[in-house]
């Protein structure tokens, strides 16, 4: 049962082979079982490739089944086209476009299941990325804010330093009526004189403008603080609005780029690996001698091929007498004087006809 299954799927006409030996059988066999399993291969490369892009598992099998068949039937079609002939060359020649599908078939088989066997390979390779990917996309998110923030920070800096030269300013009137109390500057009399009181005055009165300085700015400092915790948490919520977009950065054309970033020799194998398996029933078929499958194939296209010739030939004796026939009886009628005179008299009749119908229709003109 296996047997003729894998009999089947090499494309070979059943009924002549079943005339041959069991080791032309067997050899069909192997070539069909070589088909199958390719198209096996190919089903689970595709399931693969479309469940990471998909990642449904129905889909992917649904649509991964269909691409196996096809591969299937492609390969045996190529197989079963195949036909030995006398010279190696011609067999070649005859071979090489089916050559070329083999190797597209087996790169389209071979690069999901690299993706599969290099996976944590692959992972690391995207793990760089995304980190990457992340690090820009803060740096590229952080271009519209930094620039804001900078500027409110700079606000900042500016309303502090009032604060910091008004005390400045304070802090040198308070020495000056200090050291005018004791004599040390001013008019250097000891005690609180009216100059000590015009100096305490003016200090007072700055203090009380540096207070309401501070309660101003502390103010404004704040507001600008908590503009600048808006700007950041505004930042953090785009980062976290692009980060999946970062996160799903694993598709089918991602896991492609990021294998061909790994070392491409075992890749390199693992094609070989496919490309002989696709490859191995044309191989097969053009390095095995002559059997007597081809030979009976070949015996049966030709009684075809000669039957075909015959019964062209055969039409064109028939056409070639029939129109001798024909010939030789409109020759013998053509001097006969009776269909000489009534062929005359229908000539006439059509004559008057015409002439008859000509005047009706000038007379109906001319009213």
């Amino acid at each position: 049962m296996l047997k003729r299954f894998f009999i089947f799927c090499s494309g070979a006409d059943t009924k002549i082979l079943e005339q041959c030996s069991d080791g032309e059988q067997t050899k069909y066999a192997g070539i069909g079982g070589t088909v199958f399993f390719t198209a096996v291969m190919a089903f689970i490369a595709s399931a693969y490739a479309l469940y990471t892009v998909f990642d449904n598992y129905y889909f992917a099998i649904f649509f991964g089944l269909i691409w196996g068949l096809l591969i299937f039937n492609l390969d045996r079609f190529i197989v079963s086209t195949i036909k030995k002939r006398d010279s190696f060359f011609d067999e070649l020649i005859q071979a090489s476009p089916r050559i070329v599908l083999a190797i597209i078939i087996a790169i389209v088989i071979a690069k999901p299941l690299e993706l599969k066997i290099f996976e944590k390979e692959i992972d690391q390779v995207l793990l760089e990325e995304k980190n990457e990917m992340t690090l820009q996309n803060k740096d590229q998110l952080a271009l519209q804010y930094t620039p804001s923030i900078t500027q409110i920070n700079s606000q900042i800096d500016l309303f502090k330093q009032e604060i910091i030269d008004k005390e400045n300013e304070v802090n040198a009137l308070y020495d000056t009526f200090i050291a005018e109390a004791e004599g040390r500057k001013g008019t250097e009399i000891i005690g609180k004189g009216p100059v000590y009181k015009e100096k305490r005055e003016k200090h007072d009165a700055e203090l009380a403008a540096l207070q309401e300085l501070k309660t101003k700015n502390n103010e404004k400092i704040l507001a600008a603080e908590t503009q600048i915790e808006n700007l950041a948490m505004e930042y953090d919520n785009k980062v976290s609005e692009t980060q999946p977009v970062i996160d799903g950065f694993d598709g089918l054309m991602a896991r492609v780029n990021a294998l061909n970033k790994l070392p491409w020799l075992p890749s390199f194998f693992i094609f070989l690996l496919f490309l002989a398996i696709e490859t191995s029933p044309i191989l097969a078929k053009l390095l095995s001698p002559k059997g007597t499958y081809d030979l009976k194939l070949d015996e049966q296209e030709s009684a075809v091929k000669t039957w075909k010739e015959q019964l062209a030939h055969q039409r064109n004796a028939l056409l070639q007498t029939d129109s001798e026939v024909n010939n030789r009886v409109y020759a013998d009628i053509a001097e006969e004087e009776e269909i000489y005179q009534y062929k005359r008299q229908k000539a006439r009749e059509l004559m008057q006809l015409q002439a008859d119908a000509f005047y009706k229709k000038q007379k109906r003109i001319l009213g």
